[in-house]
C-alpha cells in the first residue's frame, strides 16, 4: 500500500541516447559515457523510490516510451510509462501535471538528476501538501538555482511558461510566480543535482564514500 495513494510521482526522463542526454557532460565523458551516466541515474532513482511506496510512480518518457531501457525499467520497478507532450520543457511539465491531477489529488514533478533525492524528501513534500494548512505547492530547490522537485495540487500555466530552463533563475522565478498567484508554499532543503563537470566530481566522491 502506498503512503499517499491519491498522489502521483512524475519522474521525467529522456531515453538514454548518446548525444541527446547529459550534453553538458559530453566534453568530460563523451557521448556514450554521458548516456551511460544518464541511464545509471535513472535506474538508481527508481531503485531508491519505488520500494518505498510513497505514492504511485509514473515515468514520463521522451521522445517516446519505446526505448528498451525505459520499457525494462518500467517493468522492473512496476512504474507506469507515459509520453511527454509539448514543444519545450515547460509545456511538457504542464501537460504531465494536468494529466496527473485529472486522476489524483497531488502531483510531484522530479527528474533523475539528483542522487540525494530520496523517499524521505518526497514524503516530506507530500506531507506538507496534505497537512491541512492550505499549502498550495512545495518547492525543492537545487543548489544551482533550479529545482529538483515541485509538488502541486493545481497545475498553474504561469509556473511553466517562458521559464529559462537550465539557468540559475528557475527557482527564484517560480517563487515569484507562486507569490503572484497568491499561493502559500513550503520549501524543502536545497539539494545538489548532477548537470555540470563540477557536479560529476562530487558524485564520484559520493560513490567512493
Amino acid at each position: 500500500m502506498n503512503r499517499f495513494p491519491d498522489a502521483r510521482i512524475l519522474v521525467f526522463a529522456k531515453a538514454p541516447v548518446p548525444g541527446a542526454v547529459k550534453t553538458r557532460l559530453i566534453p568530460e565523458l563523451g557521448a556514450e559515457g554521458a548516456a551511460a551516466l544518464h541511464r545509471e541515474l535513472l535506474e538508481t532513482t527508481l531503485a531508491r523510490l519505488a520500494p518505498a511506496r510513497i505514492a504511485p510512480i509514473e515515468l514520463w518518457c521522451s521522445p517516446d516510451a519505446g526505448h528498451p531501457v525505459l520499457a525494462a525499467l518500467g517493468q522492473r520497478y512496476g512504474v507506469t510509462l507515459k509520453i511527454q507532450r509539448g514543444a519545450d520543457l515547460g509545456e511538457r511539465l504542464l501537460h504531465a501535471a494536468r494529466d496527473a491531477l485529472a486522476r489524483a489529488g497531488a502531483a510531484v514533478l522530479i527528474g533523475c538528476d539528483c542522487p540525494a533525492l530520496g523517499p524521505d524528501y518526497l514524503a516530506e513534500a507530500l506531507s506538507a501538501l496534505h497537512d491541512g494548512a492550505s499549502t498550495d505547492a512545495v518547492l525543492g530547490p537545487a543548489d544551482d538555482g533550479g529545482y529538483v522537485l515541485l509538488a502541486l495540487g493545481e497545475a498553474a500555466p504561469s509556473l511553466f511558461t517562458d521559464m529559462p530552463w537550465g539557468g540559475d533563475m528557475v527557482a527564484k522565478m517560480t517563487r515569484e510566480r507562486m507569490t503572484r498567484l497568491g499561493w502559500r508554499w513550503r520549501e524543502l532543503a536545497s539539494l545538489p543535482d548532477l548537470d555540470r563537470p563540477e557536479d560529476l566530481a562530487r558524485y564520484r566522491g559520493r560513490l567512493g564514500a
